[in-house]
């Protein structure tokens, strides 16, 4: 089995005043403190002055003053944390006051994946119960979650197209409506808060996280964050917004996410402050005049500051420039980010204008240290208080305090409303309007549905890829497809289709069929990702190593006309696949209504979808309209329809990449070879090292050679004699920084079969440069039952971290034992998955 990422791995409406309520004012009144980042500063003058419609009057205002006045300072702390699900209990937010709970991309009702809607309801329930147990005058806790395209942590639920999809759509009014029937959806669960929507403007497509864009233009992404705010959180000072059928929304990820230097997720946006503004700014002032209520801080860093920490930003900028008026929340623990924090204690976070810590799993020691840094003085009173009165204006504009139990909501536990027919449809709307036509030479397309029909690719019956990241999982990999409830396969919306009009259909991964066919439908791409995890050196296509290219190269070599369907969470370098084709359909993550792409194939639907993002004509490119020399292989804004002449000359397949560019960044051994910059050596204990990256070597001790494992020499195994100690170390020629990938989610996995059980203790060692290194013990992992066949061993990174190895400079990966020890290695990678994960020890 091959590791790799893709594989492996949560009142009072009052009309709109002329002036501003006094929140600016209040905030500028708060001196940040030496260490908040104000060395990042900002030019106030250059930022826009926006007016939020949304008004705090005196009726909230008092309410809050009568609420802060009889809170103490530990409940005061407890509402500015945020704890994950899979972390605390109930009973925990009733101890600790705590304001907030959510629900990562992995978490669910007991630890269950795959919850029924009413176990999500049941709990939403308990947190509410023990939050208004908690005080002489208690609080509701807000849940809230990462609803980013549709409600789709939840099973049955409707399932849109990833934002990229939806930017190629141009249609606001649609957007307000897949808001509407998000926010419906969540409801139906309890839970009154999504994480949404991505407001990122991505200006490079290498980024894991560009499906998450609407556009790589701002002025589009300023046009739709009106439209989904509007759709989720209802129109500001008209009845129901935030209320009954509407949820709270989240503007994300402030600031310039989409705009760090290669891509690079929680990178560096080195870019001059004009350009932050004019370009990443402009979609938050669009959020705040949209009456947006929580803004979401980002990971990432503008010009070598990290945004939690940076006062400039969240307060000058955000607070006091922009006027925005709700409360900012942080991402997954990424206070611990800034210099000088850790994930459990940040006061300089607070300080810069963080007024909510996400805290999923580090909320408990959190809390304690927020709580004696109020106590002496290093975050001032004043602070607290604005922070707590930003989360209680937020509660209760929403009508949180006045609710009552989530399943007391009007459409709570109605699950018929979860993928209900209208709800789809809305769906399966939005997918034919996402679909770009890049090419149709000879006016292939549209297809006739009586005729007979191939289906190929590894797309075409697979939803994990139809859906993307964050689809039941964080990743939106390792889900068995009958868990897709409400969903259909391109392949089985196409069925449907060309059934019902009389056609032939026959579906063959491969290619093969038994009937020679009128036309072939090849769907592949992508495999799901979400965040870091998606990030690339390079837009090339090369998930399936040219297979799907050699498959149309053999289809049209039989006068057999093809079609390719892409899936992408990006535009791609795919001149090769595009050449092999006579039509390409670009039809980005299209969620659970494959029969949207049938729709459009057969012409039942015109194309209409227009490029969100421009197509690169090299796979090194990261061009975006407006740039000097914009030269894309398709601009920004293309698309053709299928009475347009479609036919396109032979593309160029020289993608500008070199052999070492190819290499992928979480593959560190597989098919028999070390990736790029790793390498094998042997030692004895002795301080002298053997290479054995492309050879057998080794000593009396240890000796590590190529094996059969899968495949012919595609692993290597490793035998221990015993009577000294002696190590295989596999190190890097330079040291990689993995402080991000060791936020919890990630493990170090190794694809193992153990030959001989170990007599003695096994490490397995982190090295971070000299004298930092960290060991945990893995032999009981070793001394298992299927002594002899595969099985895959995760040490979860942050492990090593809570050992204290440096993981900003990693430069070696390191298995000892001074017993008799064999074993066999076919892969070593980062990976997200369960499978094999054990616990910290």
């Amino acid at each position: 089995m091959r590791i790799s990422l893709t594989t492996l791995i949560g009142a009072t409406l009052l009309t709109a005043a002329a002036g501003c309520d006094n929140t600016a004012s209040e905030t500028a009144s708060i001196d940040p403190a030496p260490d908040s980042g104000q060395a990042a500063s900002v030019t106030p003058e250059l930022w826009p002055k926006s007016v939020s419609p949304v008004v705090h009057g005196e009726a909230i205002e008092r309410r809050v003053d009568t609420l802060l006045a009889g809170m103490s300072v530990r409940q005061k702390v407890g509402q500015i944390i945020q704890a994950d699900i899979g972390s605390v209990t109930p009973d925990d937010v009733r101890e600790y006051h705590l304001g907030s709970i959510l629900n990562g991309g992995n978490s669910a009702p007991g630890g269950k994946q795959y919850a029924r809607a009413e176990e999500w309801l049941a709990l939403a329930d308990e947190f509410y119960e023990a939050s208004m147990q908690s005080a002489e005058e208690p609080i509701p806790v807000l849940w809230g979650s990462d609803a980013v395209h549709g409600h789709a942590n939840v099973i049955g639920a409707t399932v849109f197209p990833h934002n990229i999809g939806l930017g190629a759509m141009r249609n606001p009014k649609l957007m307000r409506e897949i808001g509407g029937v998000t926010a419906v959806e969540m409801r139906v669960t309890g839970i009154g808060w999504t994480f949404a929507p991505t407001i990122a403007v991505a200006r490079d497509d290498r980024w894991g996280r560009s499906y998450e864009s609407y556009s790589e233009d701002s002025t589009l992404v300023s046009e739709y964050t009106s439209a989904m705010l509007e759709g989720l959180q209802g129109i500001a000072n008209e009845p129901g917004f935030l209320e009954d059928r509407h949820v709270i929304a989240t503007a994300k990820h402030f600031l310039a996410d989409g705009g760090t230097e290669n891509g690079v997720d929680q990178g560096d946006a080195r870019i001059d402050e004009a350009e932050l503004v004019r370009i990443h700014a402009a979609p938050y002032t669009a959020a705040i005049e949209a009456g947006v209520q929580t803004v979401m801080a980002s990971f990432s860093s503008w010009q070598g500051s990290k945004i939690h920490g940076n006062y400039g930003l969240l307060t000058t900028a955000l607070k006091e420039r922009m006027g925005f008026n709700g409360f900012v929340v942080g991402d997954w623990n990424a206070h611990g980010q800034i210099p000088g924090c850790s994930v459990e204690s940040c006061a300089e976070a607070i300080n810069a204008g963080l007024d909510m810590f996400m805290a999923p799993d580090s909320w408990r020691g959190l809390y304690e240290n927020t709580l004696k840094q109020v106590e002496a003085g290093e975050i001032p009173m004043q602070r607290l208080d604005d922070a707590v009165r930003r989360i209680l204006r937020v509660k209760l504009l929403a009508g949180v305090f006045d609710a009552g139990r989530p399943s007391s909501w009007s459409v709570a536990g109605d699950t018929n409303l979860l993928g209900a027919p209208e709800h789809r449809a809305v769906a399966r709307q939005a997918v034919r309007e996402s679909l770009v036509l890049l090419k149709n030479t000879g006016g292939v397309l549209p297809l006739r549905a009586d005729a007979t029909i191939l289906v190929a690719g590894d797309g075409a019956r697979n939803l994990a890829k139809q859906m993307g990241g964050w689809t039941l999982t964080w990743q939106g990999s390792n889900v068995d497809p009958r868990d897709y409830v409400n969903a259909e396969t391109i392949y089985d919306g196409i069925a449907t289709l060309v059934g019902d009009a009389g056609g032939q259909i026959e579906f063959a991964e491969d290619g093969g069929y038994a009937t020679k066919p009128d036309v072939a439908i090849v769907v592949f791409g992508e495999d799901p990702y979400a965040e870091f995890q998606g990030d690339r050196s390079h837009l090339r296509f090369t998930e399936d190593g040219g297979k799907h290219r050699a498959l149309m190269e053999s289809l049209t070599s039989q006068s057999i006309p093809v079609v390719a369907v892409f899936l992408s969470g990006r535009p791609m370098w795919v001149n090769p696949e595009i050449n092999a084709s006579d039509a390409f359909v670009a039809a980005w993550l299209p969620g659970s209504e494959g029969g949207g792409v049938a729709d459009v194939l057969f012409g039942e639907h015109e194309f209409t979808g227009k490029l969100p993002f421009s197509w690169p004509r090299l796979a090194t490119d990261t061009t975006n309209v407006g740039d000097p020399d914009y030269d894309p292989l398709f601009a920004f804004g293309y698309g053709l329809t299928a009475a347009e002449d479609g036919a396109l000359a032979a593309l160029p397949e020289t993608s500008g990449l070199t052999d070492a560019d190819l290499q992928r960044s979480d593959e560190i051994f597989a098919d028999g070879a070390f990736a790029h910059s790793w390498s094998l050596l042997l030692s004895e204990g002795n301080g002298q090292w053997a290479d054995a990256t492309s050879v057998a070597a080794g000593s009396a001790v240890v000796k590590a050679s190529m094996v059969d494992g899968h495949a012919q020499e595609d692993s290597r195994q490793f035998v221990w004699s015993g009577g000294a100690a002696a190590a295989a170390r596999i190190a890097r020629n330079d040291a990689i920084d993995w402080t991000r990938e060791s936020n919890g989610e990630l493990a170090l996995a190794l694809e193992l079969r153990v030959d001989r059980a170990p007599t003695t203790a096994v490490t397995l060692t982190m090295r971070c440069g000299a004298d930092c290194s960290a060991d945990i013990d893995v032999a009981e992992a070793m001394r298992r039952d299927d002594v002899g066949a595969f099985a895959v061993l995760a040490v979860p990174l942050n492990c090593f971290a809570q050992r204290g190895a440096d993981m900003s400079q990693v430069d070696a990966v390191e298995l000892t034992t001074d017993g008799e020890f064999a074993v066999t290695m076919a892969g070593m990678a980062l990976s997200s998955s369960a499978e094999g994960r054990m616990s910290c020890p």
